[in-house]
């Protein structure tokens, strides 16, 4: 195996204080473990230490189960909120969608071409607009449609769904409904939504009209977590473009098409990762 492919990534957060480095470097050295890639990061606000770090062992039939005993005395020492994953491993993801495809179709693409490395189990939406396009992928279809009156019902439905499939992460794909509370409950920290940025400065209908209405010179989008606080969830990844006088509404909306499908895409990739950990309301995000 070549150095520069870990095969494990560890991730963890705790009290900051002296000696973790420390021991997760001894752990490594005492396990037979390379280190590929470290990261870390003290918060000097919350006083949480934060750290990832991509290792490879010397002995190559090391599992994760071999190293996850002397990973949990660690753990159980530093108070350690923590996780080892292997990199081999792909994770199981359901793509949501209603009307608008733009963030749908960059997702699939990059999967398609192995950028974005996960294993898209279902699409599901309240609207049959995009059937096509999943059997087209050979991916399941699930239309649930939505109604005040049918939507505890169906939100069992896509539960059931998410259980189902095992799916690790569920991303709203421009999915037009609002989640309830106990569902985004349900899906937090596995959960991560795309909205223009202008929230909360230009709620409701027609974002892109009321920035132009405003005379705008930035748009741009931002990636958060699903939490039951509408849009206020921890933000993984924003990004934003310049506009002039002479963009109007339809011109905004296509740049904030651009926009929101790579600014996902990203916070996907990042989530899949394991580059993200959560900070209170915040994110820090080791790229």
């Amino acid at each position: 195996m070549k150095l520069e492919d870990p095969k494990f990534i560890l991730k963890f957060s705790c009290v900051d204080t002296i000696g973790i480095v420390n021991a997760i470097s001894g752990f490594l050295v005492q396990n037979g473990c390379n280190i590929i890639t470290n990261q870390q990061f003290g918060d000097r606000d919350t006083e949480r230490f934060f750290m990832r770090v991509a290792f490879t062992p010397v002995d190559s039939a090391t599992t994760a189960d071999q190293l996850r005993a002397p990973l949990h005395a660690i753990a159980s020492r530093y108070g350690m909120e923590w996780s080892l994953h292997e990199t081999s491993e792909r994770p199981k993801v359901v793509l949501m969608v209603s009307k608008f495809g733009h963030c749908l179709n960059d997702l699939l693409y990059r999967w398609t071409i192995g950028a974005l490395k996960v294993d898209i189990v279902a699409i599901v939406s309240n609207h049959r607009d995009f059937e096509r396009l999943a059997n087209s992928y050979e991916i399941p279809f699930h239309h649930i449609p939505v109604t005040a009156e049918t939507k505890p019902q169906q939100e069992a439905k896509l539960a059931a769904l998410v259980e189902e499939t095992k799916a690790d992460l569920v991303v709203l794909a421009r999915y037009m409904q609002v989640l309830s509370d106990s569902m985004c409950r349900f899906l937090e920290g596995r959960a991560i939504n795309i909205h223009h940025s202008f929230l909360p400065s230009f709620k409701g209908a027609a974002p892109y009209t009321q920035a132009y209405q405003r005379g705008v010179k930035l748009i741009g989008a931002t990636a958060h977590y699903v939490t039951p606080d509408l849009d206020e969830g921890p933000i993984i990844e924003q990004e934003v473009v310049r506009v002039t006088h002479e963009d109007g509404p339809e011109a905004l909306t296509a740049l904030g098409r651009d926009v929101e499908s790579v600014v996902l895409a990203r916070a996907v990739k990042f989530h899949v990762e394991h580059r993200v950990l959560r900070n209170g309301n915040r994110t820090v995000v080791f790229r």
